[in-house]
């Protein structure tokens, strides 16, 4: 929002008080100023020029040669390249040695032969931006007023000598969007008095508006509040110089006398308006509805846009006519020949507006506005304002009365707060009076009963709702500078990690050890990603759905972590990475009961593919492949104290995963994981090649961590190690064998460790090698070889008996 400081001084009184200090003071009270520009600064030697003569170019087809007074006895003799110079009209001239914008300074020179004493200037040499300079001089040089005196600076003409103060509007303080919302802000911050314009309408008894329009709402909580007058034989022609150059120094580009006037009431009163060209309305009824699926208007851009069922449009009871909110339609497009203006002052729904606004990329002053809210305590009076303002300039006369449509106009809400939570929140020890005069600073109306303040919030503040919004104002004008400043108070604890924390960072700390990379990846995906390797397929259609997402490949929350590092590796592989280890450790969502919000359960997630290892002058290279990714499990599983509680089995009901290559990761009965090679068919769509991932539920598995540490002394007397050699059907898997020997190898077995895999056609088919060490220990006493060969003769007879096993 661009504040112009000459506009805010006719509503505030503010001349005594320096602009940069007045900046400063708005910055530290909650509206922050991005800066302070004085469009002057620069430029110097700049005047008023009368174009006495201006004659062809002997040696140009475009140049013209301009006598030209510049308030001295003698005319200036300029040569202009700018195809609207003509004789007669007073213009903007930099003076030999002037400075322009850029810094660039002017000199006495010629131009194919004629001597050039300065330049007549366009505005965008006066540093204005292409987009606010007006259409019809955007090609040629500005005209000024014909009282402008030859000689004077130009800048007071322009209000070039205005500083113009830029504001960072936050979107609740939506209310600063105006001229009047600044001005009483200042007002409160200064504890000064405003004045509000005032409007004194002048209207034609003779026509009622019945005679020329009736307004018709579809629906009233899409159009709360819908008006419109008529103001007849009017003459659409330049705006006053004036009106052009307040909305030029406030970004707005000036396009003619009735335009001009709704751009401006936009700027003082932050109400939008639209004016339509009454005779194209072709109707007599004005019809506002949400849009056909795929109706088509063309806006003032020119610009043909097909519609949704989302978007609402002004209609005169059949087509389109306008983007509520947005953008008026070409087809009743203010023109020249325009002589009856149909003034629209409404209020349309903000979520309405903002949709179509983004859906469309079509972003406009009106619609920030309507999107952010309304002044409903200024509705109107902007109608009658501009309306006043487009008789008086456009030579027109308004038709009496208001065609107006309202459903519901807002109350005044009343906040009750005490001075003790006042102070208490703030650390102050202000009395009631000073909060009471805050108060009324603010232009709030208060009543005080056993220092509770009942305080009545004008309808422009509608960012006001609760206690703490009446505190943050309080602070706001006493100043936060003037808070005291107090160190916090309590008694100090020693902080601790909790049990689930020190695991964590435990398990980062060895997975990183082990050559994984921790990777972050989006919680928010497509509805067919999130469910992919999902761990807990108890409610596999319950999927986590955002309300309004942004996109609907991140529509809903995920319930696995895989996913999202299987695209981080897709990625790095892409950009030739020839291994890649990722380990994130997150949560996922679901949703058990819809009555409660989602489950948020925190879950490690690993994904492995390419080189492991690369070779070196006395390592061969490695591949990742099942074991290696198992052996990291295994690692954790050791680390955690559960590699006796902990088994695998095979899992061929993963449709993500290879039906051939995949375990559940269980500790007792309970499944916390698995472990294995996504599906070849999954690898081909990512174009990866052999990739292998793990998911556990860290929640599930620490449950079975315990807390303390149990150590045990090493045992003093020897162990006896006993091999045995075993030839088993492929079928038969290496858990099933441990279950095995660990059922039968007594009390003093130790560890069970495979040391050999042998296959061949020697074995015959089917069939395959296992070697196994055994290791027995007493810890009470030395073991004698019979009590080792007692039980080894039973481990042999279970292998034979429950599993088919010949010994070699």
């Amino acid at each position: 929002m661009l504040v112009s400081y000459k506009w805010l001084q006719e509503l505030v009184d503010v001349k005594d008080i320096d602009v940069n200090q007045l900046a400063d003071k708005m910055s530290r009270s909650g509206i922050e100023v991005e800066d302070v520009t004085i469009p002057e600064e620069g430029l110097k030697k700049i005047v008023v020029g009368d174009v006495k003569e201006c004659v062809p170019h002997p040696d140009s087809d475009h140049l013209s040669i301009c006598q030209v007074d510049v308030g001295e006895e003698e005319l200036y003799q300029i040569v202009c390249g700018a195809p609207n110079i003509t004789a007669g009209k007073k213009v903007i001239v930099a003076l030999p040695n002037s400075r322009i914008t850029g810094n660039v300074k002017i000199k006495k020179g010629k131009m194919r032969g004629e001597v050039s004493l300065g330049m007549i200037c366009s505005l965008q040499e006066l540093g204005y931006s292409d987009s606010v300079v007006p259409k019809e001089y955007a090609e040629g040089i500005y005209f000024l007023p014909e009282d402008a005196v030859p000689g004077q600076p130009v800048f007071p003409y322009l209000e070039m000598d205005d500083a113009i103060i830029e504001l960072s509007v936050t979107p609740n303080r939506a209310d600063a969007l105006s001229m009047l919302g600044v001005a009483y802000e200042v007002a409160a911050i200064y504890d000064k008095d405003i004045t509000l314009p005032t409007v004194t309408i002048n209207e034609n008894p003779d026509e009622p508006v019945e005679s020329y329009v009736s307004i018709r709402l579809e629906d009233e909580e899409d159009v709360p509040s819908y008006g419109m007058k008529i103001i007849k034989d009017v003459t659409i022609k330049e705006s006053p110089m004036w009106l052009q150059t307040r909305l030029m120094n406030e970004g707005i580009r000036p396009i003619n006398n009735i335009v001009d006037v709704t751009n401006y009431t936009l700027l003082l009163f932050g109400q939008p308006q639209h004016a339509f060209d009454y005779d194209k309305l072709d109707s007599k009824e004005i019809y506002v509805r949400r849009a056909t699926d795929k109706e088509e208007l063309t806006t003032l851009d020119g610009v043909e846009r097909e519609l949704t069922t989302e978007d609402l449009v002004i209609t005169n009871g059949k087509k389109a006519i306008a983007l509520a909110g947005v953008m008026g339609g070409e087809n009743t497009e203010i023109t020249n020949n325009t002589t009856t203006i149909a003034l629209e002052t409404a209020v349309f729904n903000p979520t309405r507006v903002r949709r179509t606004a983004r859906r469309l990329a079509l972003s406009s002053e009106s619609s920030r506005r309507f999107e952010r809210g309304i002044n409903w305590s200024v509705i109107r009076q902007a109608s009658e304002f501009s309306a006043n303002l487009i008789a008086e300039l456009g030579g027109g006369t308004i038709v009496t009365g208001e065609a107006l449509v309202e459903s519901s106009v807002p109350t005044e809400p009343t906040i009750s707060i005490t001075l003790e939570k006042i102070n208490r929140s703030l650390g102050t020890e202000l009395s009631a009076m000073d909060v009471e005069k805050i108060f009324l600073q603010l232009g709030f109306d208060v009543s005080l009963s056993a220092e509770t303040f009942d305080v009545t919030i004008p309808l422009r503040r509608w960012d006001i709702k609760i206690p703490a919004d009446l505190i943050e104002e309080v602070a706001r004008i006493y100043g936060y500078d003037n808070l005291p400043s107090t160190l916090p108070s309590g008694a100090s604890l020693p902080g601790k990690l909790s049990f689930k924390q020190q695991m964590t960072r435990h398990i980062r700390s060895l997975l990183e050890g082990k050559g994984l990379t921790e990777a972050i990846s989006y919680a928010l995906m497509s509805p067919e990603s999130a469910v992919q390797f999902k761990l807990d397929t108890k409610n596999s259609e319950d999927i986590v759905e955002l309300d309004f997402p942004m996109s609907e490949e991140h529509s809903v929350l995920r319930q696995s972590l895989i996913n999202g590092l299987l695209k981080d590796v897709s990625y790095n592989v892409a950009r030739k990475a020839n291994g890649v280890a990722f380990y994130e450790i997150g949560h996922v969502f679901n949703w058990y009961d819809k009555s409660d919000l989602p489950k948020e359960t925190t879950h490690l997630g690993m994904a492995m593919t390419g080189v492991s290892r690369k070779k070196d002058w006395k390592e061969s290279q490695e591949v990742v492949d099942f074991y290696t990714m198992k052996g990291i499990v295994e690692s954790l599983i050791s680390f955690l104290g559960l590699e006796n509680e902990v088994v695998y089995q095979p899992n061929q009901t993963l449709k993500e995963m290879h039906p051939g290559r995949t375990a559940d990761i269980l500790v007792g009965e309970t499944r916390v994981g698995f472990v294995g090679q996504i599906h070849p068919k999954l690898s081909k769509d990512m174009d990866l090649k052999e990739t292998y991932v793990v998911e556990i539920d860290l929640d599930k598995l620490f449950e079975f961590v315990p807390e303390d540490n149990v150590y045990k002394e090493v045992g003093k007397y020897p162990s006896i190690k006993r091999d045995i050699a075993l030839l088993v059907d492929e079928a038969v898997t290496y858990q099933q064998i441990v279950d095995v020997i660990e059922a039968n190898g007594g009390k003093n077995l130790r560890s069970i460790h495979l040391f050999d895999l042998f296959k061949g056609e020697k074995l015959g088919k089917g069939k395959k090698s296992l070697a196994y060490s055994l290791v027995f220990q007493n810890d009470d006493s030395t073991l004698v070889e019979d009590e080792v060969v007692s039980v080894m003769k039973k481990i042999e007879k279970a292998l034979v008996n429950e599993l088919n096993i010949e010994f070699r």
